[in-house]
């Protein structure tokens, strides 16, 4: 199924002049919709400009997407294999879809990991030559690496990968304080993690990218501090992948929040043993506005990029996670809420994030289901809110707003690209600019007010662009 369509256009009266390929959604109706070409001719300097010049180049792009759980594929197989494709097509395919290139999967158990109780992949304790390890949950119908696997015949996609506990056996216990892992386990979980990748790879799908833990130090999940997490880098983690000749990048460990990610990571990154094997630095979105805490940390560490790997709006029991003035409901249909998801990609882009996950892939009409285990922080009523909503009862599918604000960027902000200078402003408007490895620019602007035409100027020219209200606007152009 496309979403969008695309009108032809006989370019053969403009030789000469750039044409500027245009695509809205909108609240208005639009959904990727390819409207009429535009044309750089002389700048109007009466109409408020955006400015972008690829001379200046910022950090490189790796990608955009979401997380495989269990519950995705459990809303999937309720569908039959033509509408599950149309879903996967949708999500994963470059030219129809929102070409998704990068994606997360838990390693084992997550609170959405609703095809059976609580799990991890050795659940015999005391198993340190872990001759028990198995990954064959994910291998069910409902499994992780069956759900990777039945996206990748889609499209092409890294796969980063956290984990909210080890098995219960490597830890003191699962009572505040003593959720840490013991150290004389600190080489068991590294091979661990190690069996985890090479089983993986067994079946065909490549884990790109290892971050040890989820949320350490929090409190509902492990209490594993980052100390803890330099140790097991430096002397186990790091060194056991190497010996494996493991091609898997290795991240710091994914913080809750931007600025847990400026005041903790540099217990890891200002070792020099552990920095060796560190690649990137993952963050989460809970604080919801805080960017500045990303500039600080790019500027302390430029050589270390930075990925934005969870967010999400929740209704726990006893939690409720949304921004202030957000939804009260779970999961949000309303298209307007994708505005307030392109306006958290753009400042995250213009702050130095390099990767941009979503949690949730799909999930059903209830924002679930979700898997219960309190011990490990996984509450009842978990409702959260996907990318896309399938209704198990009545078989329709929901393209949510956030799935077309994060496709604009997925589908035309392709891996390799950079983030290039774009300056200026317009009333309601909010945009970052970016060039693809094909010398392809991509201007997207988010506009949170009403209807507003820009002027986009370029190498001396300009274009006046007229961007609906609540909408999202790609301007993608070739230079000659």
């Amino acid at each position: 199924m496309a979403i969008g369509h695309e009108k032809t256009h006989d370019a053969s009266c403009d030789m000469g002049r750039v044409a500027v390929n245009v695509y809205v959604s909108s609240q208005e109706g639009d959904r990727l919709t390819r409207k009429a070409d535009l044309y750089f001719d002389q700048a109007d300097a009466s109409l408020p400009t955006l400015a972008v010049e690829e001379e200046t180049r910022y950090q490189e792009i790796v990608g955009f997407g979401a997380s495989f759980n269990e519950a995705g594929m459990i809303c999937l197989n309720a569908l039959d294999a033509a509408a599950q494709d149309r879903v996967l097509e949708a999500l994963f395919d470059p030219v129809r879809g929102a070409g998704f290139t990068a994606m997360k999967s838990p390693i084992a158990a997550c609170d959405f990991a609703s095809g059976g109780p609580w799990y991890s992949y050795d659940e015999t304790p005391g198993d340190t030559t872990l001759s028990d390890f198995t990954i064959e949950r994910d291998l069910q119908a409902n499994g992780l690496l069956t759900f990777v696997k039945k996206a990748e015949r889609f499209g092409s996609f890294l796969v980063q990968s956290t984990m909210d506990f080890p098995p219960d056996w490597m830890m003191y216990g699962l009572e505040s304080g003593e959720k840490q892992v013991k150290p004389e386990y600190y080489d068991a979980l590294a091979r661990y993690y190690v069996k985890y990748v090479q089983a993986y790879r067994a079946h065909g799908v490549t884990i790109d990218y290892l971050s040890p833990f989820n949320e350490p130090e929090d409190g509902w999940y492990t209490d594993v501090t980052y100390e803890a997490i330099r140790d097991m880098i430096k002397g186990y983690i790091g060194p056991r992948f190497e010996a494996a000749g493991l091609p898997t990048r290795i991240q710091v460990s994914d913080t809750a929040d931007r600025p847990e990610g400026r005041n903790r990571f540099p217990v890891v990154l200002d070792d020099p043993e552990a920095r060796r094997y560190i690649d990137s630095a993952p963050v989460h979105g809970y604080d919801w506005s805080e960017y500045a805490a990303l500039t600080a940390l790019h500027d302390r560490y430029p050589d270390v990029p930075i990925w934005m790997t969870e967010v999400c709006y929740a209704l726990e029991d006893e939690n409720v996670i949304v921004p202030p003035g957000g939804p009260s409901r779970m999961p949000v249909y309303e298209f307007t809420d994708g505005a307030y998801w392109g306006n958290m990609i753009v400042e995250d882009m213009k702050h130095w994030v390099s990767a941009w996950i979503y949690w949730n892939l799909i999930l059903d009409q209830d924002g679930g289901p979700w898997l219960i285990s309190e011990a490990h922080g996984d509450p009842d009523n978990n409702r959260q809110h996907p990318v896309v909503i399938v209704d198990r009862n009545t078989g329709e599918v929901t393209y949510t707003g956030l799935y077309y604000y994060l496709a604009h960027f997925g589908r035309f902000v392709r891996p390799g690209a950079y983030r290039i200078e774009a300056a200026g402003s317009a009333s309601g408007a909010n945009f970052v600019a970016f060039q693809n490895v094909d010398g392809s620019i991509v201007l997207n602007v988010v506009n949170s007010g009403g209807p507003t035409s820009v002027q986009v100027g370029w190498r001396g020219k300009g274009l006046r662009a007229c961007v609906p209200g609540h909408s999202i606007e790609t301007l993608k152009w070739m230079p000659m």
